[in-house]
C-alpha cells in the first residue's frame, strides 16, 4: 500500500507539469476547422437534416436525442408483432430452470 502511494505522490505532480507542455508541443495556433455538411446534391428529408446540422449543432443534437430512442422503441414494437406472427410469445415466460 505504501508503494502506491509513493507512486501516486510521484505520478500525479508529474503529469500535471507536463501535461500543458505535451498539448504545446503540438504546434498550437492552427486555423479553425470548420465542419460543415455538402448538402449540393441532397433533396428532400435528407437536404433539411443537413442543412439543420450546418445551421444549428444545438437544434441538430436536440432532434437527434428525441428521434434515436423513438425509433428504438418503433423498431421493438415491430420486432414484437413479427415474433408474434412466427410464434415466440414472450409475454408468458416459463423458466428453463425449474
Amino acid at each position: 500500500m505504501k508503494k502506491r502511494m509513493q507512486w501516486f505522490w510521484r505520478t500525479v505532480p508529474a503529469l500535471i507539469l507536463f501535461a500543458p507542455g505535451l498539448s504545446l508541443a503540438a504546434g498550437g495556433g492552427g486555423a479553425p476547422m470548420v465542419i460543415v455538411a455538402d448538402t449540393r446534391k441532397l433533396d428532400g428529408i435528407l437536404a433539411w437534416w443537413g442543412n439543420m446540422y450546418n445551421e444549428s449543432h444545438l437544434q441538430f443534437a436536440i432532434l437527434t436525442i428525441i428521434i434515436i430512442p423513438v425509433t428504438g422503441v418503433l423498431f421493438g414494437i415491430v420486432a414484437d408483432i413479427v415474433m408474434g406472427w412466427i410464434g415466440i410469445d414472450l409475454k408468458t415466460r416459463e423458466l428453463a430452470e425449474d
